[in-house]
């Protein structure tokens, strides 16, 4: 192993803060080749897929990278807008909002910057840009509120196959959830709020996650858990009865049996008992993506008109709502109390010119 050196080093650089705002990531076009390169590296993380890796390899390389990506690609040209992948798009513009929020509320520099898991811009490439501008701490903010190792986990693998190459490591404080947290609840339901009062409300509200297979559940993943307690206190503040709302998984992959019911099967199901209008919310996704725009707003709104309703309206994601920033850029403040660019003492600090002048008369270059 070769440890990098902390790149353009000088002694009398300003030590700041550094945020990563992360979240899964997205294809760079909407295209075949550019669909297979994302879902071999997405697929491949053994936190996606908990198969034995020469199993797992033999299919993924032998089936699903040779037919998967073609659909895939047609599916995203659905969504796919002249500035991009919507979830490029409106993670940029939330990290801009909470740069802007930070800078507005902290006492010290701070840079942040968006890094995907899968695709670009990658985790590695955010950490770089932060060391290159100085950060000597650093906090992460998976936009996962719910906790999943296939998501939240396999974040921190990234973060530390970046960091452990490095022979300087900053001061590291990791966000890993923020499903039942007050100011995370209220924007959810502002939004449903705003939504209704648009266009009324429906005959019920489905909140539809992204589903794992059920053994992780059982080997002890909590996010099913999670999933639940974000959805149930949505309807408590809405003051929702037990029979207006429920809890589905969606994008399913593969033949094990994944976490139930299951949203394609339920917005039929609700469709033939005769449900007209179906109200569809997302809690699980911090931005409005493949899984949201192509997925529920128009498959699953196809699977219920065919099924006998009329109106499957979906909700959009928090995306960059000011509410949604304000309540990320409040949860970061809290992770980062302690340090002197939250008022905390000022160790780390250094007088830059002092500090050059001792290093040059140490014999340092710069």
């Amino acid at each position: 192993m070769r440890y990098t050196a902390k790149a353009g080093f000088r002694h009398d650089d300003t030590p700041r803060l550094g945020v990563v705002i992360a979240n899964l990531g997205t294809p760079d076009a909407p295209t075949t080749p550019a669909l297979r390169k994302y879902l071999a590296q997405f697929l491949a993380d053994p936190r996606v897929i908990e198969l034995p890796r020469i199993v797992w390899r033999t299919i993924l390389h032998g089936i699903v990278l040779r037919t998967r990506p073609k659909r895939s690609a047609a599916a995203y040209r659905e969504v796919w807008s002249d500035d991009g992948s919507p979830l490029l798009v409106t993670g940029l513009a939330q990290t801009r909002g909470i740069a802007e929020r930070l800078t507005q509320r902290l006492q010290g520099p701070v840079a942040v910057e968006l890094g995907m898991r899968y695709g670009s811009p990658s985790i590695a490439a955010a950490l770089q840009a932060l060391r290159d501008k100085g950060a000597e701490r650093l906090v992460v903010l998976p936009l996962y509120p719910q906790y999943s190792g296939t998501t939240t986990a396999s974040t921190f693998d990234a973060l530390a196959d970046e960091l452990k190459r490095w022979r300087w490591i900053p001061e590291l404080r990791f966000i890993g959830q923020y499903h039942d947290d007050e100011r995370y609840i209220r924007c959810l339901v502002n939004s449903i709020r705003e939504h209704w009062e648009e266009h009324g409300t429906g005959e019920k509200l489905l909140f539809s996650f992204h589903g794992t297979p059920k053994r992780y559940l059982l080997d002890g993943d909590p996010y099913h858990c999670q999933c639940r307690k974000t959805a149930r206190l949505v309807a408590e503040a809405l003051a929702l009865p037990d029979d207006a709302w429920m809890v589905s998984y969606q994008s399913r992959f593969g033949n094990e049996e994944w976490l139930k019911p299951y949203t394609d099967e339920t917005v039929d199901e609700l469709g033939k008992t005769g449900v007209k209008r179906l109200d569809v919310v997302c809690p699980g996704f911090s931005a409005d993506c493949l899984e949201t725009l192509e997925e529920i707003e128009g498959e699953n709104a196809e699977y219920f008109e065919q099924a006998g309703g009329e109106e499957l309206r979906y909700i959009r994601c928090l995306n960059d709502r000011a509410d949604h920033l304000d309540m990320l850029t409040s949860l970061l403040m809290e992770h980062v109390q302690g340090w002197p660019e939250a008022g905390g003492p000022p160790r780390g600090l250094r007088d830059r010119q002092a500090t050059r002048e001792r290093a040059l008369a140490l014999g340092a270059q710069q």
